[in-house]
């Protein structure tokens, strides 16, 4: 399989358009066409990561962190990051990462956490906005429903918990058609009255190329009526951390059990409890703090995160608990949640989760 079909893959599962702007994700080492033999997914790349894909005999290492943040202006091994490169490159390993747009997906790094816990009724803590679309397009009546297919087949109509969406308006329209015209309806030089629709549809910033193409296949005009319009909205189904419900309410000191049992945590760092009884929680893997007003505002009773600094801790105010699981804790099962899709999509290829913890923080 080539690399560019696994890119694929991937950048369905998450858009690069979803990564904050600070990030690095994507292609870090190799070519997009070179053959692959074998994928290992990781959380972090290293040196040892790449000698465990070259054992394995996997040339792509698919990592959650990005190996390479800022720009490298010299390859000369004196830290780990150029060490790790040099390694990839002599060994022929393709390096991908996939980071703060896997966090910002819906069933991403949140949805796996939410998962591990037992969480329900879940929704996006802080939804993105400024990433949706809407197209409308005239169309001659009897043919709508081949365009409502090409949208619906390239992705678009999707809001919510709901696919196939749609609106449409009945109305006439006019044209006429020029000596240099080749006119699918009426005649040159003859203004030409349709029965149309006016179509909307409402579809995600990634998809414009891909749905304007199939809409201009299905289009049966020469000269395609249409706009596209960058819509503000919030978008519910990506943005960052997440928040449900847990089937029945816990005791405080039982759920903090709970996490640290299903979240394999060897140390959790939690402040004071306000309430005997919790069952709303917030998510939200690697560094959350500039979560925790959405998680107040979304009535959680406990926000589970990591990296809070010791002053941070004193925000909780009284109102939730705020619980630090470890930035490696909290996003280990990334692993799993890569390596379970890539399964579904080709489950014949060899692919591997790495056995090497790479959690640099060790705890006595």
């Amino acid at each position: 399989m080539r690399l560019n079909d696994i890119i694929s893959f991937l950048e369905e599962l998450a858009p690069p358009a979803l990564q904050e702007g600070y990030d690095n994700s994507g292609l870090l080492v190799g070519q997009p066409n070179m053959t692959i033999t074998g994928v290992l997914f990781c959380l972090d790349s290293t040196e040892a990561i790449v000698e465990e894909a070259k054992k394995k005999g996997c040339n792509l290492i698919v990592a959650h962190h990005p190996i390479v943040f800022s720009g490298i202006k010299k390859l000369t091994g004196k830290n780990y990051i150029e060490r790790t490169v040099i390694k990839a490159i002599k060994n022929d390993i393709a390096i991908y990462a996939i980071h703060t747009n896997l966090d910002h997906a819906r069933h991403g790094v949140n949805s796996r956490i939410a998962q591990q816990l037992g969480l329900t009724d879940l929704s996006i803590l802080d939804p993105k906005a400024g990433h949706l679309f809407k197209l409308e397009v005239f169309v001659p009546v009897a043919h709508v429903e081949d365009i409502r297919k090409a949208v619906f087949d390239a992705g678009g109509g999707h809001i919510g918990n709901y696919d196939e969406c749609s609106f449409a308006l009945e109305g006439k329209g006019t044209f006429r058609a020029g000596e240099q015209a080749n006119p699918a309806i009426g005649e040159i030089g003859q203004r030409h009255t349709e029965h149309e629709a006016y179509l909307q549809f409402v579809f995600p910033d990634w998809l414009k190329n891909k749905i304007l193409s199939a809409v201009r296949e299905a289009h049966p005009y020469e000269e395609l009526a249409y706009q596209m319009i960058k819509l503000e909205n919030s978008w519910q189904d990506v943005g960052a951390g997440m928040v449900g419900n847990l089937p029945h309410a816990m005791d405080i000191h039982d759920f903090l059990l709970h996490v640290k049992s299903t979240m394999k945590v060897a140390m959790l760092r939690h402040t004071a409890p306000v309430k005997s009884e919790v069952q709303r929680i917030a998510v939200c893997g690697g560094s959350g703090s500039f979560l925790l007003d959405h998680a107040k505002r979304a009535g959680a009773d406990v926000f589970i995160t990591a990296d809070y600094k010791y002053h941070q801790f004193f925000d909780a105010d009284g109102q939730l608990v705020i619980a630090d699981i470890g930035h490696f804790e909290s996003e280990q099962f990334t692993i799993d949640l890569l390596g379970e899709r890539f399964k579904q999509k080709f489950p014949t290829f060899a692919s591997h989760l790495t056995e090497i913890s790479t959690n640099p923080v060790l705890y006595l």
